[in-house]
């Protein structure tokens, strides 16, 4: 085994429970503007129907095929649609609401800060991120996770997202570290664990569900806690 001396971890859905916060936030725009009586029948079917949608705009904001600002009136503008609503502003506020709730709402994967506390003392700890700048700042305040990183990479300071390398290039300048003391841990094959092999940085891949997947990765656990046995 290398002698890794910095780690550097996705955000979402490796540590941080996206999920679980997005359930929890949508309940709350639910009731704050009286979805039900748009006839929505539910906040849980409502994220359902967001959901996909959702992960298709993030797609394609990583491919650098629509903006910032596209993405996050669109997630909310097209699962309206499916209702038969067509209201652009009720679109922006959800979306204004639904970024200031999520961020606040405490959800973390199992492990998180049990794997942290046995990292830090021995490595140097890093984020890299697409998420947006503020929203993912406030997640590492609010959730006690900040103190533990040395270092946050966010794809808007960079100008490219994940899987491009050269995001990993600079998260690596950026923490004084080299491709072979590094590894990288992550929940997408696609975007975390193929980014950071192109840039010859190692790999572990976050692999809960135990999805069947055709990449290949240095290292694969289904839990957070099954990283002690490899670091």
């Amino acid at each position: 085994m290398k002698n890794y001396r910095h780690i550097f971890f996705d955000l979402d859905r490796t540590l941080w429970d996206f999920d679980a916060a997005a359930e929890v936030a949508f309940e709350m725009i639910y009731d704050q503007y009286n979805l039900k009586a748009l006839g929505i029948p539910s906040a849980h079917e409502f994220h359902e129907i967001y959901h996909p949608i959702n992960a298709k705009m993030w797609e394609l904001y990583r491919e650098d095929k629509i903006t910032k600002e596209f993405l996050c009136r669109e997630r909310f503008v097209q699962p309206l649609a499916v209702y038969d609503i067509h209201d652009v502003e009720l679109a922006d506020n959800l979306g204004r609401d639904y970024e200031y709730h999520s961020p606040r709402i405490i959800r973390l994967i199992p492990g998180t800060m049990e794997l942290l506390d046995y990292l830090k003392p021995k490595y140097h700890l890093h984020l890299i991120t697409n998420g947006f700048q503020e929203i993912q700042h406030t997640k590492l305040g609010g959730s006690g996770m900040e103190p533990y990183f040395d270092t946050l990479t966010v794809s808007e300071e960079v100008g490219v997202k994940k899987p491009n390398p050269e995001i990993f290039r600079f998260a690596l300048r950026k923490a004084n570290a080299t491709a072979e003391e590094s590894i990288m841990i992550g929940d997408e094959m696609e975007v975390d664990i193929d980014g950071a092999r192109a840039a010859g940085i190692d790999q572990i891949f976050f692999n809960a569900a135990g999805t069947a997947h055709e990449g290949s990765t240095t290292y694969e656990v289904k839990s957070l806690l099954d990283i002690k046995e490899i670091l």
